[in-house]
């Protein structure tokens, strides 16, 4: 298990999408069983922008790693 994200960073797809768009963030967190129709995108714009991603097996870990108590798809950090 990884240990717990605690650099700055944003939750979301949404939120990171638009940072992405933005050249900002270093490392793309996205959980393996997110929606994938939902979850390529962001992959595809991170491959462009030369971010480094890192999959972790579920929704539920990546929350729990990212400090907080529900699901999540996607986590950008930005440090």
């Amino acid at each position: 298990m990884l240990d717990r994200i605690v650099v700055k960073k944003v939750i979301g797809i949404k939120q990171c999408t638009k940072l992405l768009k933005s050249d900002e963030g270093k490392v793309l967190y996205v959980a393996k069983d997110a929606n994938a129709k939902l979850i390529s995108p962001i992959i595809q714009l991170a491959q462009e922008k030369n971010i480094e991603i890192v999959e972790i097996p579920t929704m539920k870990d990546l929350g729990k790693i990212s400090g907080i108590d529900v699901k999540s798809s996607a986590v950008l950090t930005l440090e």
